[in-house]
């Protein structure tokens, strides 16, 4: 395919998106509202009842919300009642969701963190520093579990990048794990809930305003209402058009945590030269200390994470690198403020480089600081941490250290600077690497906003074209989301404490895409999204990698059940042959196809759902069928579970295979904060069978005794396996 030709998606979407800049400048039409938040002098017992509590009593209500979907602009359905109160080290929220229909209230999970999507629920995001850009995300459902999530940059991230897994990447954070409590109650008035979060569990700048949103999930009508409204398209991350919370007079809390871990391991692996059982004992920890009511310091020795899920199963199908995402509790807090570069493509810090070797084994990891949080309007950041050696892999041991500041403008403007380092201890002199980087955004107005980075890299025997850079710009407002971008990496740009989905590339993107809303109210579509993107790769000599153009519609019916209807037409342009299945070669030429997309899914929040997803058409000369497909069954709101298969189906010029992955995962919660949950793996193009169990009892921000056993098995015996024993709790030094 020509250049030029290539190109003409990009620049058309492009001009599109210029076009319609100007209207990015108006100010927004809608009054954000306000809301007082009262002090008082003791906080109420947290049982869930609100109604008939006396403290509650003498805290003003507030409420009035707004439809999103499926009647927007319209007023909710069922009435809301919020309080917000604080003494001197706690914040309370509560809040009466009143519904005609208690009984038909939807639980389709009682997980902690579960995704509320589904299911009636409340959330509200705190803007602590009033910045338009970072917050703090609460949640939970009528039987109480406990849901939170770090917002950074609005929730906005990467688009098309390809990522194979979700991760907490593109400004959302789920996997962080705050100290708090809620607990709720269900009666023939609908159901309530009280929240307590510890002033200590947030990070804040006294003396200010606080933005605030909420949002009410009423699932019998696929209801999503707010307090302050959000455009169609937009989302509770949105801090921009967050209303105000006043009448905050919050003292600095004294916060120092230690939280200390023993671990007792049983493994072993037969893949050894001389294979035995060994037991494993483990001490380590961390502390927390605030040395501001914004400014966090975290230590951390003999650093573990055995209680976390092990990696999906994933195979490569292409030429490039698979994205696998950070999940250890220490790397996620505050993940969003030492992000730089394209999250999932192009990560010029990526945490798992810290003790995860490359076929990824443990490396352990001795201590290590971060000091992270704001003065002012800055975001600093500071992490350094120290690896052991691993002399079987021919591991050194290393120091990875990152600096990142990032200073926030009126306007969702910042202009940011990062280090990023990694150093052989020990070892020869020039065994390091390092990357420097600079990176902004623009608002323009509260539609649009453009954003980019420009970065260098620096080791041994200095090469040339060691920079990567992207800018973007973005444009979303009511109907109408539209982006344009270009990346580019060179050929000398080596980022080892970072990732790359590819290496030396040229790459513009863009897309555009519509939401329409039908207008006769008793239409059973919720919403059509036909959408254009394009994304293209080229090496430094002109020559194309890939080309992907995308069209499709999204059919969303209000009862829950949605499909997708696409084209894609592809462009594989391979310079050297390269093996994509064992004994299976794809020799060089520019392979040009075109391959039907669908998609299919029914109401996740049912008992029974489905989700189908099929892609078929040419592939390098040949056919593919990639499809998958998920089962999802639960029974109440305890047991819940999910069957994957993955079929993909090559037939290639060079040869044929198939590879295919199977995945199930089980849950029983007895609590929300007492669960067991199995993770079983097949992948048959490794011939491995993989088994994760994991019985949790968490205590304060996920701590508590945690149970793990691995099981890995190939045909002809087990490779290895593990039983881990960890128990970890949170002390309160100060408060």
């Amino acid at each position: 395919m020509p250049a030029s030709n290539s190109l003409r998606p990009a620049l058309a979407a492009g001009l599109l998106l210029w076009l319609f800049l100007p209207l990015s400048l108006a100010a927004t039409d809608t009054e954000r509202p306000v809301a007082r938040a009262m002090g008082i002098d003791a906080g109420p017992e947290i049982d869930g009842e609100v109604r008939q509590d006396p403290i509650w009593a003498s805290v003003p209500a507030f409420g009035d919300l707004t439809q999103a979907q499926p009647s927007f602009g319209q007023a909710a359905s069922e009435p809301t009642e919020i309080r917000v109160a604080y003494t001197d080290e706690v914040l309370y929220v509560s809040v009466v969701c009143f519904d005609t229909a208690p009984d038909a209230l939807v639980v389709s999970d009682a997980r902690r963190d579960a995704s509320l999507d589904d299911m009636d629920a409340f959330l509200f995001i705190l803007d602590t520093y009033k910045d338009n850009q970072n917050g703090f995300v609460f949640g939970t459902n009528s039987v109480g579990i406990e849901y939170d999530a770090q917002v950074d940059n609005e929730g906005q991230g990467n688009f098309n990048a390809n990522r194979q897994q979700g991760g907490t990447i593109g400004g959302f954070n789920l996997n962080w794990d705050g100290a708090w409590e809620v607990k709720t109650q269900v009666g023939d008035f609908g159901w309530s809930a009280e929240f307590a979060i510890p002033l200590s569990t947030i990070r804040f700048q006294t003396g200010k305003d606080w933005g605030i949103n909420f949002r009410r999930n009423i699932r019998k009508t696929n209801e999503i209402a707010y307090w302050a409204p959000m455009p169609i398209g937009l989302d509770l991350n949105r801090l921009s058009l967050a209303g105000t919370l006043t009448g905050l007079d919050l003292k600095s809390p004294g916060n120092l945590k230690v939280i200390p871990y023993v671990l007792g391991q049983v493994a072993r692996d037969n893949e050894a030269a001389n294979p035995s059982t060994d037991f494993t004992p483990e001490v380590g920890g961390d502390i927390k200390y605030s040395i501001t009511p914004s400014l966090t310091l975290d230590l951390t020795y003999n650093t573990d994470f055995a209680q976390v899920e092990v990696d999906d199963q994933q195979v490569n199908l292409d030429r490039f690198n698979l994205f696998f995402p950070e999940k250890r509790p220490f790397f996620l807090e505050n993940a969003g403020l030492f992000s730089v570069g394209s999250p999932g493509e192009v990560d010029l810090f990526f945490s798992r480089r810290i003790g995860i070797a490359d076929d990824g084994s443990q490396v352990p990891i001795i201590g290590g600081a971060r000091l992270s949080g704001k003065l002012n309007r800055t975001n600093v950041g500071f992490l350094s941490m120290v690896t052991d050696d691993v002399d079987a892999a021919g591991i050194g041991k290393n120091n990875f250290t990152v600096a990142r500041v990032n200073h926030e403008f009126q306007g969702r403007s910042a202009l940011g600077a990062a280090f990023i380092s990694r150093t052989g201890v020990g070892h020869a002199e020039d065994d390091f690497n390092r990357v420097m980087a600079v990176d902004g955004k623009l608002g323009l107005g509260d539609r649009a906003r453009m954003s980019g980075f420009l970065a260098t890299s620096n080791g041994p025997g200095d090469e040339e074209q060691q920079h990567a850079f992207k800018w973007e710009t973005r444009y979303n407002w009511n109907n109408l989301e539209m982006r344009l971008g270009y990346t580019e990496v060179g050929e000398g740009f080596n980022p080892e404490v970072g990732f790359l989905l590819r290496e030396a590339f040229r790459k513009p993107e863009a897309l555009v895409l519509y939401h329409l809303r039908p207008k006769k109210k008793n239409s059973k579509i919720l919403e059509h999204r036909p959408h254009i993107s394009y994304r293209s790769y080229w090496d430094f000599n002109g020559n194309l990698q890939t080309s992907f153009l995308h069209i499709d519609n999204h059919w969303e019916y209000k009862s829950g059940l949605e499909f997708h209807t696409g084209i894609n037409f592809r462009t594989e342009g391979v310079v050297d042959s390269f093996e994509i299945s064992p004994d299976v070669f794809v020799p060089p030429g520019t392979y040009d196809h075109a391959e039907a997309q669908l998609v299919f899914f029914t109401n996740p929040s049912n008992p029974v759902s489905i989700n189908l997803r099929s892609v078929m058409g040419g592939s390098f000369g040949g056919s593919r069928y990639v499809n998958s497909g998920t089962l999802r069954l639960r029974f109440g709101d305890k047991f819940n579970s999910e069957f994957t298969y993955l079929y993909n189906i090559f037939r290639l010029p060079g040869g044929n295979f198939n590879a295919n992955i199977f995945r199930s995962r089980l849950s029983y919660s007895f609590t929300p904060n007492l669960f067991v949950q199995s993770l079983i793996q097949n992948n048959q193009v490794t011939d491995l069978w993989a088994v994760n169990l994991r019985l949790g009892w968490l205590q304060r921000a996920n701590t508590g005794l945690f149970i793990v056993y691995n099981h890995n098995v190939r045909e002809g015996g087990t490779l290895n396996n593990s039983i881990v024993l960890k128990f970890s709790r949170m002390f309160d030094v100060l408060r």
